[in-house]
C-alpha cells in the first residue's frame, strides 16, 4: 500500500488516453506522484521501484463521467439514499456534495474496477426541470469530493416533463426563464420577490450558470430537445454538457458547431420510450466521427449508475466499439474525454508528463467485462483491489478442491 514513491511501471502496453494506438513495451517513469515520461522500450532510471506489467494493458485510472456513486448505497433502503430530494423548496440549490459517503462500499467497488475518479450527479427536485447540483470525485481515502457544484444537471423530456405539468414546452419555458432571472440579479432589471419563478436562493446557485461559469448538463433524448439546448447555449451563451442524448447523432454537426460534448450510453440501443425511438448501436461511432468529445456511462438504462459502474461503463465502451468506435477512442471516452468535459483534464485522464500517476494495469482486456485490474496505483501510490465481498468470502467460502469459488476470491 505504502505512500507516493518514484516508481516505473515497464513491458507495459500503454493507452494514454490522448494517442491514436499504445504505446508497445512502454516505460512508465512516475516521481512524486505524477507521471514523469511514457517511452517505447527503455530502461526504467536506476534506483526506481520497479512493476513489471509483463506486456498487459495498462490505462490511466478510469473516470465515471455520470454516476451516483457515494450517493446510494442500497437502493431499497431510503436511508442509504441521498441522489434526490422529494419535497419542500429546493430546486437548482440542492448540493449532493454534503450527503457524499467516502466508506460507500460502492465506491470501493468503482475503485477496485478501475475507476478512480467519477461526477456524482443528483437526481430530482421538487422544482422541474432541476435535478440539482452535481460534485467530482476522486475516488480513495478520506474525503472524495474534489469540487462541489462541479455541474447544474436538469432534465428534460419523458416522464420529467410531468413534474412540469405534462409538457416538455414548460420544461424549456421554465428553464430558459428561470437563467434568465438568476443573470438579472443585482441588476437593474431584477423583478421583484413576488414575481420571480424562483427564490433567492436558487437563482443564486443558477448565477453562476448563467454567468458562463458553470456548467449546465442536460439529460435528455429527443432530438427536438437537443436542437432547443444547442439553441438555449447559443443565445444564452451558456457551457452545455449533453447526457443521454440516444437520437444525438440526429444533430451530430450541429453539436459539433455548438462545442457541445455528449455522454452517451451505447447499451441504449432500443428504445425505452418514444423520446428514443431513434436509438441505435453506433451512437457513439457517429458521432466520433463527426468531431464530438464522446464519453461512455454506465450501460443498462440507467440500472448501473451506482452498482458495478466500472464494469459497466468498460461493457458499454466495448459495445460501442463493437459498433464501430475505434478502440483508442473508446480508452478515451473512459479516461480523458469525460475529464476533458468536467474541466479535470489538467489533472486526470492520460499519461502524460505531469497529470497526477492514477493508473491501472489490467489482466486481460480493459472493455471485455470479464476483465479487472490487476494493480492499481493512485496518485502514485500503490491500492489495494480487494473489496469488502472479497474479504468476506475469503473468510466464510469453503477451501477444498470442490470450492465453488473462484482463487480470486480465496
Amino acid at each position: 500500500m505504502g505512500s507516493a514513491q518514484d516508481l516505473a511501471v515497464v513491458h507495459a502496453r500503454a493507452w494514454t488516453g490522448s494517442g491514436a494506438g499504445p504505446v508497445e513495451d512502454a516505460t512508465i517513469v512516475v516521481r512524486g506522484g505524477r507521471i514523469a515520461s511514457v517511452q517505447a522500450g527503455t530502461a526504467p532510471p536506476a534506483g526506481l521501484t520497479v512493476l513489471d506489467a509483463g506486456g498487459r494493458n495498462v490505462t490511466p485510472g478510469l473516470f465515471a463521467g455520470a454516476t451516483q456513486v457515494g450517493l446510494v448505497e442500497v437502493a431499497g433502503a431510503e436511508d442509504t439514499t441521498d441522489e434526490a430530494v422529494s419535497s419542500g423548496k429546493l430546486g437548482p440549490a440542492f448540493d449532493v456534495a454534503p450527503a457524499m459517503n467516502s466508506n460507500s462500499l460502492l465506491v470501493e467497488q468503482a475503485r477496485s474496477d478501475g475507476v478512480l475518479w467519477a461526477m456524482s450527479f443528483p437526481n430530482g427536485t421538487p422544482n422541474s426541470p432541476f435535478l440539482g447540483q452535481s460534485a467530482l470525485l476522486r475516488l480513495g481515502g478520506g474525503s472524495i469530493v474534489v469540487r462541489p457544484r462541479a455541474a447544474m444537471f436538469v432534465r428534460i423530456g419523458g416522464s420529467a416533463s410531468f413534474a412540469a405539468g405534462g409538457s416538455r414546452a414548460a420544461q424549456w419555458t421554465l428553464l430558459r426563464r428561470a437563467l434568465t432571472e438568476a443573470g438579472q440579479l443585482g441588476s437593474r432589471g431584477e423583478l421583484p420577490p413576488d414575481e420571480r419563478l424562483l427564490g433567492r436562493y436558487d437563482l443564486e446557485a443558477l448565477r453562476p450558470v448563467a454567468a458562463g461559469n458553470m456548467i449546465l448538463a442536460i439529460q435528455t433524448h429527443r432530438e427536438s430537445d437537443i436542437r432547443e439546448a444547442i439553441r438555449l447555449a447559443r443565445e444564452l451563451r451558456l457551457r452545455v454538457v449533453l447526457v443521454g442524448g440516444a437520437e444525438a447523432w440526429r444533430v451530430a454537426r450541429e453539436l459539433v458547431v455548438a462545442r457541445i460534448p455528449v455522454l452517451v450510453d451505447p447499451g441504449a440501443n432500443l428504445p425505452l420510450s418514444y423520446d428514443e425511438l431513434g436509438a441505435r448501436a453506433d451512437n457513439a461511432a457517429i458521432l466520433h466521427r463527426a468531431g464530438v468529445t464522446v464519453a461512455i456511462i454506465p450501460s443498462a438504462h440507467g440500472i448501473d449508475m451506482n452498482y458495478n459502474v466500472g464494469v459497466s461503463s468498460r461493457m458499454a465502451a466495448g459495445l460501442a466499439v463493437a459498433a464501430g468506435l475505434p478502440y483508442a477512442a473508446a480508452i478515451r471516452s473512459l479516461t480523458l474525454a469525460p475529464a476533458q468535459i468536467w474541466g479535470a483534464e489538467g489533472t486526470t485522464g492520460s499519461l502524460e508528463p505531469g497529470k497526477v500517476a492514477d493508473i491501472a494495469i489490467w489482466d486481460g482486456d480493459p472493455l471485455e467485462p470479464g476483465s479487472a485490474p490487476s494493480h492499481m496505483i493512485r496518485g502514485g501510490r500503490p491500492i489495494s483491489t480487494l473489496t469488502r465481498e472479497q474479504q468476506l468470502s475469503r473468510r466464510y467460502a469453503p477451501i477444498n478442491k470442490d470450492d465453488p469459488w473462484p482463487p480470486a476470491y480465496r
